[in-house]
């Protein structure tokens, strides 16, 4: 099994043990958790839809950072981004993580076939 390309979740499934749906599930808490920077900005009634949009914008163009941009034109304050980035860091889930979160998988389970999947994946890309 060709393992560079293949990401841990398709690894699972290939083995049986995680069907497609609960891959969905597992990347739909990840997502609904793992918000980015604006998302947490206007969670906290700190920025706009507008002002996230205006942001992203100006991303698109200059390829900085959306918080660098964000104290650039001044919506947030580069305290208000570091408390931001602090936060996103502490509520950020792996993908196994979700699936143990869901009870779809036990820790140990989990952490036994990452550690396959590293070890087959690390010796594929040689």
């Amino acid at each position: 099994m060709a393992l560079k390309y293949l990401l841990f979740g398709q690894y699972l499934q290939r083995k049986g043990l995680i069907s497609f749906e609960d891959i969905y599930k597992a990347r739909m808490l990840q997502k609904k958790t793992n918000l980015r920077i604006g998302e947490l900005a206007r969670e906290k009634g700190l920025l706009s839809n507008d002002d996230i949009e205006k942001i992203l914008i100006l991303q698109e163009e200059s390829m900085e950072k959306f918080g660098e941009i964000a104290v650039q034109q001044r919506y947030l304050t580069a305290e208000q981004v570091e408390s931001l980035v602090g936060h996103q860091k502490e509520e950020y889930i792996f993908f196994g993580e979700a699936l143990v979160q869901l009870g779809l998988m036990t820790e140990n389970g989990m952490f036994e076939n990452l550690k396959e999947f590293n070890q087959k994946k690390f010796s594929d890309s040689r």
